[in-house]
């Protein structure tokens, strides 16, 4: 089947997406965006978090299908092309080690800047709940999302 999606801002179209594939799938194998991580599976770990018509998803369990006609932000996208504050803030804190975890935090920690600019400890961490990581602590990944709500920007 053909799928036809808006993904980073731009219009795509993948030939031969099987019914069983999945959002991920799709952005992975199809559209060659790497950034959303295939970890569990099974919407458990966040590693593949990314907008579905402005909402967070996990895309392991998105139908490749579901996204026809929709418009999906992978962390390809979330700074515009370039390095976003947030994604700055990341390497500066030392939120980043093995990095499998981080494109589904990055999105997730986007999504909380953007309803809640100045979100406090507990605000983060329920917001990045969803998001498992084996390296870090998550001490650091607070720390950065802390360091882009004091400045202001995302």
């Amino acid at each position: 089947m053909r799928v036809t999606a808006t993904v980073n801002g731009r219009v795509h179209s993948a030939e031969g997406v099987r019914p069983t594939e999945s959002l991920l799938d799709l952005l992975r194998e199809h559209l060659h965006l790497p950034g959303a991580k295939n970890a569990c599976e099974q919407g458990e770990c966040g590693s593949c978090t990314v907008y579905l018509d402005g909402e967070t998803v996990c895309a392991c369990l998105v139908a490749a299908g579901q996204a026809e006609g929709r418009e999906v932000v992978t962390v390809e996208g979330i700074g515009g092309g370039r390095s976003s504050s947030l994604q700055e803030a990341f390497l500066t804190c030392g939120a980043v080690q093995c990095g499998f975890c981080t494109p589904g935090l990055l999105v997730s920690a986007h999504a909380l800047l953007a309803r809640c600019p100045q979100p406090d400890d507990r605000q983060i961490r329920e917001a990045l709940s969803g998001n498992l990581c084996r390296c870090t602590g998550y001490e650091k990944i607070i720390e950065a999302v802390r360091m882009v709500a004091e400045g202001g920007s995302r």
